[in-house]
């Protein structure tokens, strides 16, 4: 779920804007583990040639900046030349004071800190309505496969199959991390209950958990008698609550819990245009 864009978006960016070059500069390059996205190309270049990743970094998203102005507009442009400003700048300053790894001669722990650092750091940008350039600026589904192919061209320079293997790692576990801290609080629940007692346990749902109840006609296939079936949608730090109030009425219920994400209407997230 995204914030209102203020000041205060602004701090959250460039902190998160910090972990992301943190991640790389502690954990990432002095293992020569690359990922996917315009850091991982300038991560690529750096360790074929030397170049600082920071300046690669700032000339490819110039050169992407210029290509999209036209297409996302203006203002989405100008919070995307902010990220990539401050993020060339961390990644410029952190390598003067961290010179090795930060965790010594532990490239898949390195990996998965950093993997997690670099996943948070987006993900904070994500929810603050930021954009760290690179591959936010150009096509989703067609980058997840360069993605691929960038983590995969460091074979070519290391010739290590391991290598690689860790940068998929990083991959994923940024894509976990990042789900985690933008859709974890969007997580809902769907709760069926099948009960006699359907509607004492709807009552209580109602007045003790704050939460609406559908009452839905069915019929048992095996009895072929109509049963009652609720159906109820809560935040899935709910679920406890509801399990142990369905089993304080009715310990014999059947209850089927499914997980939703997108649940919108009173009480949950809002449809934006």
């Amino acid at each position: 779920m995204r914030l209102p864009f203020n000041s205060v978006c602004y701090l959250i960016i460039i902190f998160g804007l910090l972990l992301y070059a943190l991640g790389w500069v502690g954990f990432l390059i002095p293992n020569e583990i690359t990922t996917g996205g315009v850091t991982g190309i300038s991560a690529l270049i750096y360790y074929g040639t030397g170049i600082p990743i920071s300046v690669s970094y700032f000339v490819i998203n110039v050169l992407l900046l210029l290509a999209a102005v036209k297409v996302l507009g203006l203002q989405f442009c100008i919070r995307t030349i902010f990220s990539v400003i401050v993020c060339s700048s961390f990644l410029s300053i952190l390598p003067l004071f961290i010179k090795d790894a930060l965790v010594d001669e532990q490239p898949f722990m390195s990996a998965i800190i950093g993997g997690i650092l670099c996943g948070s750091g987006i993900g904070l940008v994500f929810v603050s309505n930021g954009s760290t350039g690179g591959t936010d600026i150009s096509f989703a589904k067609m980058m997840m496969y360069i993605d691929f192919l960038i983590i995969a061209c460091s074979y070519v320079l290391f010739h290590s199959v391991e290598k690689m293997i860790f940068g998929y790692v990083v991959m994923g576990v940024m894509s976990y991390t990042m789900d985690m801290l933008i859709n974890g609080k969007r997580q809902s629940v769907q709760i069926l209950v099948l009960s006699d007692k359907y509607e004492e346990i709807a009552t209580h749902v109602n007045n003790d958990i704050r939460r609406g109840v559908t009452v839905i006609d069915g019929m048992g296939w095996y009895s072929k008698q109509p049963k009652k079936v609720l159906m109820i949608l809560a935040k899935r730090n709910e679920s406890v609550k509801i399990f142990r109030l369905i089993k304080s009425i009715d310990p014999k219920a059947f209850i089927s819990q499914s997980n939703v994400v997108g649940v919108y209407g009173e009480g949950f997230d809002k449809i934006k245009a």
